[in-house]
């Protein structure tokens, strides 16, 4: 394969890919059975199409912003300093909430794996998962990106080997029975999980510099764009066979974290290797997050070194250990809430350097519903 198409177009694409696909996919199956297959997909469909739409903003955004920086930065150059900052409060609090879903998910499966043969429970490994990854973080382990996309890989690999194991055991009726779930609120319920599963805005500015966008010809732009289209593209497609696929198995006994539902179903050996791989990849999620959380409080905030690892690693188990483990309601809670904020300043942001107000203040509307939404939701 010629070398400049690799550099061209699989890098950059695989590059958004990767960082899309994680953890946020783990607990689809078990909204699409509460909500219901057909809502499912709808939500699928509309919130791939405005995802799509807020990369694309934010890659006009980012090329019209001097050097490469967070979103925060990003805010507070279109936006001014007050607006900066409540974004930065606003990441700040979302890469606690994401480093608290990795541990959550991260424990939950390392217990499914060693607790029939050394016992103790799942805040046991929680703890003993916090310390691994706080080592990592502490020495700024720089290889462990290096992996994420083979760890990706492994994870389709072993997804698939789920899937053809599990053959015989797919009905199509589990799929489309209607969600167990009651109410209207159930009608909202999949937004923030999808959300937070589709969602690649930190990795824009990174695909760009991959293909020199900032003082490249307009060539490059064009191909940026087929980029973040088709890098947004995969994910909600990998998103709708892993959903619609463990729900074909496991049914109604489908649970949080996908892979737990089906040991009723599946060989022993299939899913330890289904559970060890999500261990991987949660593992990996942790210690990047937590790398950049560190250095958010070390250079932005100005906190030392030290204290900046010791709030990085121990907050989220802190918060683990005081109950909140839910990890539905933690996606849901970041996809709704917080990537809500960041999906209104994106929005506000395009419209200073000239974005259309027929695409401000419609998106900007639907991303205040979601916060609002969510709001009551876990306030009721």
């Amino acid at each position: 394969m010629d070398l400049d198409f690799l550099k061209k177009y699989i890098y950059p694409v695989a590059t958004l890919s990767g960082a899309i696909i994680g953890v946020g996919f783990f607990a689809l199956p078990f909204i699409a059975m509460k909500a219901g297959a057909w809502l499912m997909l709808f939500y699928f469909l509309i919130l791939t199409s405005l995802v799509i739409v807020i990369h694309l903003i934010f890659s006009e955004i980012s090329l019209k912003t001097p050097d490469f920086k967070r979103l925060p930065g990003f805010v507070k150059y279109h936006l001014g300093k007050w607006p900066g900052r409540i974004s930065l409060v606003s990441n700040m609090i979302g890469y606690f909430a994401l480093l608290l879903v990795y541990l959550v998910v991260g424990s939950s499966f390392l217990t499914n794996i060693f607790f029939p043969v050394l016992g103790g429970n799942q805040f046991h490994y929680a703890i003993i998962y916090s310390c691994l990854a706080g080592l990592l973080i502490y020495f700024g382990i720089k290889i462990i990106s290096k992996v994420e996309l083979a760890v990706l890989c492994f994870l389709i690999i072993c997804l698939l080997a789920v899937f053809i194991s599990g053959f015989s055991q797919i009905k199509i009726e589990n799929i489309f029975a209607w969600g167990t779930g009651s109410g209207i609120w159930n009608l909202f319920l999949p937004y923030g999980a999808v959300m937070f599963a589709l969602w690649g805005v930190g990795i824009i500015p990174e695909v760009e510099e991959m293909l020199g966008s900032h003082s490249a010809p307009r060539g490059n732009k064009k191909i940026l764009k087929k980029a973040i289209i088709a890098g947004t593209l995969i994910p909600a497609f990998v998103y709708i066979i892993f959903t619609f696929g463990i729900l074909s198995i496991s049914g109604q006994e489908t649970t949080e974290t996908a892979f737990e539902g089906l040991k009723n179903f599946l060989g022993a050996g299939i899913i330890s290797l289904g559970f060890l791989l999500g261990v991987v990849t949660t593992f990996v999620g942790f210690i990047i997050s937590g790398l950049t959380l560190r250095k958010i409080l070390n250079y932005d905030l100005g906190v030392k070194k030290l204290h900046a690892f010791v709030i990085t690693c121990f907050v989220p188990l802190i918060l683990f250990l005081l109950g909140l483990n839910s990890f539905v309601a933690l996606v849901s809670f970041i996809g709704g809430i917080l990537l809500g904020i960041d999906g209104i300043f994106i929005l506000l942001m395009y419209k200073k350097i000239g974005g259309k107000n027929i695409i401000v203040y419609p998106l900007s509307l639907v991303f205040l519903l979601g916060v609002i939404y969510e709001i009551i939701y876990f306030v009721k």
